[in-house]
């Protein structure tokens, strides 16, 4: 609960309060995420001088009030209340995503779940796509259910999805990873199922077709594996991150065309759960395909300790700039392979295919250009890919006067979609006045198994004190990387 502090005459019994009601100036209000209004408060009777007002969220993850301006933080329903004087007025504040957006769960259980106790899938849909490329799934292992869904809120994975247009689902299936590892126990089905919700709901009759980008870590990198042998004409690319239990079962044909990576940690990656032999054998049984198929080793870390996402993010990319169907299609291209290249896992050699003049390759990953193959070996060198360029600017920058001096500086920003959003510095007159959040980061993802924290970062607004004339407020990005965006600025009086 968010108290802005109120001045006169709280102390008064109810018998000496002179207040008889509160009034607001909106009742209900409805507000898209990132917007702002801001509504008048008043009392009766009237007064020569009024006391203050106290305003209050009954959640501040949806909506924070400043003052009497409500900001819009996530989808959903809050009520702000005017205090004053034991008298008290609410306003029912209804957020909606932007358009074109969507943000929400979607929960199975029953019949339509009978592969876990219950199971539930966090939709982002991006803004501004009348029409999506693509399906980013991301499946966790087991035990990582007990963190619900926190991705399908995650910047940086909204960044990625509205730069290629994509459906980001991810998955927390509350039950036996035994059972629901295996496709066929009804997990794909159910995926599919609300694949096919969404469409409908959304009016996106092309998600019932479009092509999946699968991210499975442990008991979801087995099922990703799995689903890439019973759906390889669906899956555009895959990504596991300590795939396990050493599947045995051989791919058809087609699942050679669908790049792959396979990453593990060796003797430290579990050792139990064979996450070491998955990544090995299934890298050979690919690359004797002649698929594209990769590998990537990373000593020092282990199961539950990689940045994964740094390296997933460009092998999903190197892939949808290929294999993307062509408009008016819905058939993925293949990989052209004049623009593939080689890796040797050993080595870290990297030689484009055409030049590659030993007798056998099978040994080397195959991957789909230069950019992923130059990612791919910082990768396995460095244990991570580093950031190399800055991220978006700020914009749709707003600052609303709430008292003499005082303003409500509010602005919107999307995330680095290589490395997401550490924090934002504040600029008064071209000097640095505060950033957000005080300390720590604005948004960041765990590396035992990518999760998002915090899923809700705080509201991208600052207070500043000013005092007479004219006045230029600014405002900065800063990626995970330490890389700074070019400053925002907004003129105010």
């Amino acid at each position: 609960m968010l108290i802005i502090a109120c001045g006169s005459k709280n102390n008064l019994s109810s018998k000496e309060s002179l207040v008889k009601s509160v009034h607001t100036s909106r009742t209900e209000l409805t507000l898209y995420v990132g917007e702002s209004e801001t509504v008048k408060g008043s009392v009766v009777p009237s007064m020569a001088v009024p006391p203050a007002i106290t305003w209050y969220s009954s959640d501040e993850k949806i909506a924070t009030v400043t003052n009497g301006t409500i900001y819009a933080v996530a989808v959903g329903e809050a009520t702000v209340t005017a205090v004053c004087e034991g008298k008290t007025a609410d306003i029912k504040v209804t957020v909606i995503a932007s358009e074109g957006e969507a943000l929400y769960t979607i929960t199975l259980n029953g019949d339509d779940c009978t592969f876990a106790d219950y199971a539930e899938y966090g939709i982002y849909i991006p803004p501004q796509w009348q029409s999506l490329n693509g399906v980013l799934v991301l499946q966790h292992g087991c035990g990582m259910e007990q963190f619900g869904i926190t991705r399908n809120k995650d910047l940086q994975y909204q960044a990625f999805a509205k730069k290629w247009g994509l459906l980001v689902i991810e998955t927390a299936l509350h039950g036996n990873c035994g059972v629901w590892h295996h496709p066929e126990s009804g997990s794909a089905a159910a995926l599919f199922k609300v694949i096919n919700q969404v469409a409908a709901e959304q009016h996106h009759p092309e998600l019932s077709h479009a092509p999946l980008l699968l991210f499975g870590h442990s008991s979801g990198g087995h099922w990703t594996l799995a689903m890439l042998r019973d759906y390889p004409e669906r899956i555009l690319a895959a990504v596991t991150y300590s795939a396990a239990w050493d599947p045995q079962w051989d791919y058809l044909p087609t699942a050679a065309g669908v790049p792959l990576l396979l990453r593990h940690a060796g003797q430290n990656d579990a050792p139990d759960c064979l996450c070491e032999a998955t990544a090995v054998h299934t890298f050979a049984k690919m690359r004797a395909m002649d698929a594209y198929a990769a590998i990537a080793y990373n000593p020092g870390q282990n199961h539950n300790l990689a940045y994964m996402r740094h390296m997933s993010i460009p092998f999903f990319e190197a892939a949808l700039k290929q294999r993307l169907p062509a408009k008016g299609s819905t058939g993925m291209r293949d990989i052209d392979p004049s623009a593939a290249w080689l890796g040797n896992p050993e080595t870290f050699e990297l030689v484009k295919e055409s030049e590659y003049k030993g007798d056998d390759k099978s040994a080397w990953c195959r991957l789909a250009d230069e950019d992923v193959a130059k990612a791919w070996k910082e990768y396995v060198m460095t244990n991570d890919v580093v950031d190399t360029t800055p991220p978006p600017a700020p914009y749709n920058l707003v600052a609303d006067k709430t008292a003499d001096n005082m303003y409500q500086f509010a602005w919107r920003a999307d995330a680095d979609v290589e490395s997401g959003i550490a924090k934002f510095i504040i600029y008064l007159d071209g000097k640095q006045i505060g950033r957000i959040p005080d300390s720590g980061n604005y948004q960041n993802f765990d590396t035992n198994g990518d999760n998002t924290y915090p899923m809700d970062p705080p509201a991208m607004t600052f207070t500043v004190n000013v005092t007479g004339g004219s006045h230029v407020l600014g405002v900065e990005t800063v990626n995970q990387s330490g890389l700074v965006s070019e400053r925002a600025e907004l003129k105010v009086n």
